[in-house]
C-alpha cells in the first residue's frame, strides 16, 4: 500500500506542473484589487488563502527573506483586516509548524479561554439554557483573545522576524482600504440586523449606514493604528493596558443603541483573565495513514482526534478502487462514529480526561469500523464505544446528539524555500462573531464561548464540553500537515467551517491521497458532511447528482447545504517547487501564490 501511495503521489506532482498557473502578485495599492486563482506552481515559497491581498501580504515577506513562520504571521493579520468577520486579534486559533531542519512538527493552542469566574451555568438562566440568538450577539460569548499571543509565541519560537514588521503590509491595507467584493457585502448583509444593535459596529462596516458597494475602497483607520501599537509594544499590549482596559469595558458593558432594543448580556471579563491568558505550546496528533504520517491538533480541539479515527476507521478499505457510491458511503459513515466518539470524550484536557492517544488507536478504529456495512446505514445519533476498553462491533452505551458551532473561521497554509511550513485556522467563531467592535479599536470580538455546550446534549451522558473557569471551548478546527516515511512536507492543509471542518479536511485528504485527485480539485469537490446527525448535508453538486439516490437506496437520508468549508493547502513537489491551492469559487474563489512562478 506505501508504494501505490508514494507512486500516486508522483502522479500528482508531475500532474501539478501542468496545471493553470497563477503569478504572485504584488501587495496591493489603495483602491485596486489583486487577481485570485485557485492554483498556483514555483519556487521560493507558496501561500494560500482565501483573500488575494492577505495572500500578497505573505508572499511579500517570504520575498524579504523571511520563513513561513514570518509568512504566515502577515498573512494572519491580512486576514483580520479583508476578512474581519471570520478572523482578526479579537479572536483565536491553531498554528501547527513543520521545522524542515529538525523534521518535526508542533503546534500552538491559542484558543479563547472562558472567563475564571465561569461555571458550568455560564449559559443558563433561571435554570433553562440560553436562547442561542441571545448569547451570540452578547458580551457572554465573549472569550479571552488567544490570536495576539498565537502570533508573538510562534515568532519568539520559530521566526526570523519582528512583529512590527510584520504587520506593516496588514496596517498599510487597513490604512488604505482594500476593494469590496461580493463575498464581503454579502456578510455584511447577512448580519446587518445585528451589526446595527452596536453604534461602533455600525459605523465601521455600514459605512453612512448603507451596506458597503462591491467595487468601493473600504478602509479601516483604527485597525492600522492598532496594529502599529501592538507593532510598537508587542502582543502584550492587547493583555495589558489601555487595549485590554478597552476590551474589557466592551465585553462588560457593550454598547448598544437603546434604539434597537438589544439585550446584549453584559460578560464578566476582567484584567486578570487577559494578564493570565497563556497559549499552550503542545505535541500535535499523531496518525499513520497509508504509510504516511498525519499531523493536526491535539485537544482542546476535537480535529485531530476525529479526523485521525476516521481516516484509522477507512484505513482497512482502499479507497482507491472503491466506486463513487462505496467510497462515499464508507467516508460518512467513518465520520459518523468519529463524531459520536468526539461529542463523549473531547473536550479541554485541562479539565476533562480526554483518551487521546486511545481514541486514534488502531485497535479502537477496529473495533468501530466493523459497524459499518456495505448495504446498510447506521442510525444517529450514534452512541458512543469506549476507546480504553475497545470492544468488537460493540454500538455503545447512551447516545447523545450533536451540538452546534458556528461555521465561519478562515484558513491559511505556508510554506518557505527552505522547506518550513504552516497550517494556521483561526477564528472570532460565526460569521461577524459576537458582533461587537471594540470602541476605536477597528476588530469584532469573538463569540467563541458559544462553542460550549450550553446545557449536556443528553443529561444521562457526561458532556466534556461544558463551561468553566478559564476552559477552553472545543473546537473543530484541523490544521493539518502530512510528512513522507521520511519525514518530509507531502500536503498541508485545512479549512474554516464549524463541525464541518473536520469532513472537510477528511473529504479532502482521502481525495488527494486515495481517489487521486490533484490538491486543487480535491478541495474543489463537491463535499459531503456527516457530523453523527439523521442526515448528511450535500452541496449542491452532490445533492443533484444522480449519486444521491444510489445513496438514499442504501439509506442514507440528505439535505442541502449551499457550501461547506473553504479549504487551502500547499503541496511539495519535485525540485525545490511548491504548489500552492484554494477555492475555485467558494467564498468567491480563493488566493494561491507563489513567490517565483514556474515557466
Amino acid at each position: 500500500m506505501r508504494l501505490s501511495v508514494a507512486r500516486k503521489l508522483s502522479v500528482l506532482a508531475v500532474s501539478a506542473a501542468v496545471v493553470s498557473v497563477g503569478a504572485a502578485a504584488p501587495p496591493t495599492a489603495s483602491g485596486t484589487a489583486v487577481e485570485k486563482v485557485p492554483v498556483a506552481v514555483g519556487y521560493g515559497g507558496a501561500v494560500a488563502s482565501v483573500d488575494a491581498d492577505a495572500s500578497a501580504a505573505g508572499i511579500e515577506v517570504l520575498k524579504k527573506g523571511g520563513n513561513a513562520v514570518d509568512a504566515a504571521v502577515a498573512t494572519a493579520a491580512a486576514l483580520g483586516v479583508t476578512e474581519p468577520y471570520s478572523a482578526g486579534i479579537g479572536g483565536g486559533g491553531y498554528f501547527v509548524y513543520y521545522d524542515a531542519g529538525s523534521r518535526t512538527v508542533r503546534t500552538i493552542d491559542g484558543r479563547e479561554t472562558a472567563p475564571l469566574s465561569a461555571d458550568s451555568g455560564l449559559f443558563l438562566e433561571n435554570g433553562k439554557p440560553l436562547a442561542f440568538a441571545d448569547a451570540v450577539s452578547s458580551g457572554l460569548g465573549v472569550g479571552t483573545p488567544g490570536t495576539p499571543a498565537t502570533w508573538q509565541t510562534a515568532l519568539d519560537k520559530w521566526g526570523s522576524k519582528k512583529l512590527g514588521s510584520l504587520l506593516k503590509p496588514a496596517e498599510r491595507l487597513a490604512r488604505e482600504g482594500f476593494v469590496v467584493d461580493d463575498t464581503f457585502r454579502a456578510q455584511t448583509a447577512a448580519n446587518e440586523k445585528r451589526f446595527r444593535y452596536f453604534p461602533d459596529t455600525t459605523e465601521l462596516f455600514l459605512p453612512g449606514g448603507s451596506l458597503p458597494v462591491v467595487g468601493s475602497t473600504f478602509k479601516n483607520p483604527d485597525l492600522a493604528r492598532t496594529y502599529k501599537q501592538l507593532g510598537r509594544e508587542g502582543a502584550r499590549a492587547l493583555y495589558r493596558g489601555d487595549l485590554a482596559e478597552d476590551i474589557v469595558n466592551t465585553v462588560n458593558k457593550p454598547p448598544v443603541d437603546p434604539a434597537t432594543g438589544w439585550n446584549a448580556r453584559p460578560g464578566d471579563l476582567t484584567a486578570k483573565d487577559l494578564s493570565a491568558y497563556r497559549v499552550k505550546l503542545q505535541a500535535p496528533t499523531k496518525t499513520s495513514y497509508r504509510g504516511l504520517d498525519v499531523y493536526s491538533m491535539a485537544p482542546s480541539s476535537s480535529g485531530g482526534t476525529t479526523v485521525g479515527e476516521a481516516l484509522n476507521i477507512v484505513e482497512r478499505t482502499d479507497l482507491s478502487k472503491a466506486s463513487e457510491v462505496q467510497y462515499l458511503h464508507r467516508y460518512i459513515e467513518a465520520s459518523r462514529i468519529a463524531f459520536a466518539d468526539r461529542g463523549r470524550w473531547v473536550g479541554d484536557p485541562a479539565f476533562e480526561d480526554v483518551p487521546t492517544k486511545e481514541l486514534l488507536s488502531q485497535r479502537y478504529a477496529d473495533s468501530r469500523e466493523c459497524l459499518i456495512k456495505d448495504d446498510a446505514v447506521l442510525t444517529s445519533p450514534l452512541a458512543p464505544g469506549d476507546p480504553r476498553n475497545p470492544a468488537a462491533c460493540d454500538a455503545g452505551g447512551t447516545a447523545a446528539p450533536t451540538t452546534y458551532e458556528g461555521d465561519s473561521t478562515t484558513h491559511l497554509t505556508v510554506a518557505d524555500k527552505w522547506g518550513n511550513v504552516v497550517s494556521y485556522t483561526l477564528t472570532i467563531e460565526q460569521t461577524g462573531g459576537s458582533g461587537i467592535t471594540v470602541p476605536g479599536r477597528g476588530f469584532i470580538l469573538n463569540n467563541e464561548l458559544t462553542d460550549f455546550s450550553f446545557a449536556p446534549a443528553n443529561p444521562a451522558v457526561h458532556d466534556p464540553n461544558l463551561p468553566g473557569p478559564g476552559k477552553r471551548p472545543r473546537s473543530s478546527m484541523s490544521p493539518t500537515i502530512v510528512l513522507d516515511q521520511h519525514g518530509r512536507p507531502v500536503v498541508a492543509l485545512g479549512s474554516p467551517g464549524g463541525a464541518t471542518i473536520i469532513t472537510t479536511v477528511l473529504q479532502t485528504l482521502t481525495g488527494f491521497l486515495d481517489r487521486g485527485q490533484p490538491l486543487v480539485d480535491a478541495i474543489a469537490a463537491p463535499r459531503a458532511s456527516q457530523r453523527n446527525q439523521t442526515t448528511t448535508e450535500l452541496e449542491p453538486g452532490l445533492y443533484n447528482s444522480p449519486l444521491r439516490a444510489q445513496l438514499e437506496s442504501i439509506g442514507h437520508g440528505f439535505r442541502l447545504n449551499p457550501e461547506i468549508g473553504a479549504a487551502t493547502g500547499v503541496q511539495r513537489l519535485p525540485d525545490g517547487k511548491w504548489l500552492a491551492a484554494a477555492e475555485k469559487a467558494r467564498r468567491g474563489g480563493g488566493s494561491a501564490m507563489v513567490v517565483h512562478p514556474a515557466p
